[in-house]
């Protein structure tokens, strides 16, 4: 399986800044450690055409020009550099190249991605361009995709997504979110499952499940994008649900059962992630992209046999 990585462009950020820059680091040094039969690369960088596809050429040129306002700044959560722009591009590009090789294999990873706030001109949420959007529609213009759903497990509901996306029919979004979180204006995907705070494995599993058979009975996907979070953890700072690492576990698969079963590609992206303790973010982003390895092996193995 294919992992695609871009912790190396790093983001200055300032001493104590809540984001956890670090932890993109940690899960590629974890999967070279641990997951020896995933091939990890770095990856590419999405032009500005490419972005053009979700996002208006003015806000593009604005963030490479440095040329974002004080309050466009503030509504991202990063102070402007030119390491954020190429990062941002850097992660973009990584969701295309997990989409490209999945449609060529089953199933490959971004290392970061699921930035699912940045919306058609603007950025927010330490989200600067939208690389979920942004992939879906490349792979319709390469022809690789015609329909592609975007199953966003994030504990934040993807805004920025659905706002893109908003009118057309040939991409679904579907967003599990936490109700009282951020954002806290809403936006409108196509399916939306808001749940209360303190959601536990039991509960949210069956949300899961019914949002699932509903959105196949809506839509019939060739793409899946599917933003596995690390935040509905129980230890996430900025979360508010109570999943355990085997409730995490248990979501990856209904996921990835449902696409397997029908045959459709899946690209996984690690969207959001605060643990009170780093190391359990890595873990479940760890064990995000172990339990996709094993799918690979087994479409690998069904194709073979």
């Amino acid at each position: 399986m294919k992992a695609f990585y871009s912790d190396h462009f790093v983001l200055p950020l300032p001493e104590g800044h809540r984001f956890p820059m670090q932890k993109y680091r940690l899960l590629r040094e974890a999967v070279l450690a641990s997951l020896p039969e995933v091939e990890v690369h770095e990856a590419p960088c999405a032009t500005d055409g490419v972005l053009a596809l979700a996002h208006h050429p003015a806000y593009i040129d604005r963030v490479s020009r440095g040329a974002l306002t004080e309050a466009e700044q503030k509504a991202i959560g990063f102070p402007w550099s030119l390491q954020m722009v190429e990062r941002s591009r850097r992660s973009a590009g990584a969701t295309i190249a997990a989409c490209r090789a999945a449609l060529e294999s089953g199933i490959a990873v971004n290392l970061a991605g699921g930035t699912h706030h940045a919306g058609p001109d603007r950025g927010e949420g330490f989200c600067v361009f939208n690389d979920s959007a942004i992939a879906a529609r490349l792979m319709q213009a390469e022809r690789r995709a015609r329909r592609v759903a975007i199953v966003d497990l994030d504990v934040h509901q993807g805004n920025g997504t659905a706002a893109i996306l908003a009118g057309d029919d040939s991409v679904f979004t579907l967003s599990l979110h936490a109700e009282n979180n951020y954002p806290f204006a809403k936006a409108c995907s196509d399916l939306d499952v808001p749940l209360a705070d303190g959601t536990g494995d039991d509960a949210y599993l069956g949300a899961l499940r019914s949002a699932l058979v509903e959105m196949f009975g809506r839509f019939s996907p060739d793409l899946i994008l599917y933003l596995a979070g690390a935040d509905p953890h129980e230890g996430d700072r900025l979360g508010r649900l109570k999943l355990t690492l085997a409730g995490l576990a248990a979501r990856d698969r209904l996921v990835l059962d449902a696409a397997s079963g029908r045959g459709i590609p899946v690209a996984v992206t690690m969207a959001g992630g605060y643990g009170k303790n780093i190391q359990d973010t890595v873990a479940v982003h760890l064990q995000t992209v172990m339990i996709a390895s094993g799918y690979f092996r087994g479409a690998r193995a069904a194709r073979s046999a």
